[in-house]
């Protein structure tokens, strides 16, 4: 099957404020979000991506056209941020002293964003478009060794990683997505497996498709018992 690299978007001036942002209209990178997509396209670029999918929401876009290499972007809507409703452009800060905050770190599957959408939505649309765009390629030319793109936001990846590890929602503020980061999963008939986790740094040329189907040691979809020699 292919294999999807989960990229959040570069910094925004709402991060580095400290703001929800939400689905707030006109979020662009700032200096430094520019700067690392920059650099993360390098990283990638031995990768060489089949597809390049992203949230509609332009802080995703930017980051997405920067790292396509000239690759149409597609837009999934269903990668969109979290609907966190009237918690939308308000501080961190300040909304650290709301109640729901609590649950928001304790039992975030029971949570609802006031006049907003449930985490259980979220990770319900973001999982079934990475499953869709995954299948979608596997079954084109080459498709099994395909590795594609999908920009993002971290609550959104968090819970898509959540689902391939076997987590349970509830658990999914454990994980951490930093800005321009890549987490990278392979879907597989027998089990998705979570090759790297917010990665900021480093060589990504291991992910580029081989000329050729490598002899394998044990069954695609099996796991190597002891670890393996690694990628």
């Amino acid at each position: 099957m292919p294999t999807v690299v989960l990229v959040r978007h570069g910094r925004t001036a709402a991060n580095a404020a400290g703001v929800l942002a939400g689905r707030t209209p006109g979020v662009a990178l700032d200096e430094n979000g520019r700067a690392a997509v920059v650099r993360l396209a390098e990283r990638l670029r031995a990768a060489r991506p089949a597809a390049v999918v992203s949230s509609p929401l332009e802080r995703c876009a930017e980051t997405a056209r920067g790292i396509a290499a000239g690759r149409d972007v597609v837009i999934d809507d269903r990668l969109t941020e979290c609907d966190y409703g009237s918690w939308t452009g308000r501080p961190l800060a300040e909304l650290r002293e709301e109640r729901l905050w609590k649950v928001v770190q304790d039992h975030p599957s029971g949570v609802v964003f006031p006049g907003g959408e449930s985490l259980r939505a979220v990770q319900e649309r973001a999982v079934a478009a990475v499953r869709d765009h995954d299948t979608r390629l596997a079954a084109t030319d080459g498709g099994a060794g395909a590795v594609w793109l999908a920009v993002s936001h971290a609550d959104v990846i968090k819970a898509v990683v959540a689902d391939a590890l076997g987590m349970h929602l509830d658990h999914f503020q454990r994980i951490v997505i930093d800005p321009c980061s890549v987490t990278v999963v392979s879907y597989t008939e027998h089990r998705p497996f979570v090759l790297r986790l917010n990665d900021v740094s480093g060589d990504l040329g291991f992910l580029a498709p081989p000329a050729r189907q490598e002899q394998r040691s044990v069954p695609a979809g099996d796991a190597v018992v002891g670890g393996g020699a690694g990628t």
